[in-house]
């Protein structure tokens, strides 16, 4: 039997995160710094083309990576 200790991190994944496109919570996806990605969207990511409207979409959210949010 396998016996996993928890701790924030292990309960923080069984839980999940929040993707920072979709702002749905999955347990399986990427980091970028401190943020989360799921898989669904970085396979939407990486399959838009420059010309199609969603492209801009993403760029919007992706620019939540290069500022996060400040919490006061």
């Amino acid at each position: 039997m396998e016996v996993e200790i928890l701790n924030s991190t292990s309960l923080a994944r069984s839980k999940g995160e929040t993707c920072i496109i979709c702002d749905k919570e999955k347990t399986i996806g990427i980091h970028l710094y401190t943020s989360f990605i799921c898989v669904e969207c970085e396979n939407e990511i990486t399959s838009t083309q420059t010309s199609d409207e969603k492209y801009k979409f993403f760029l919007e959210k992706l620019r939540r990576v290069k500022n996060p949010p400040l919490y006061s």
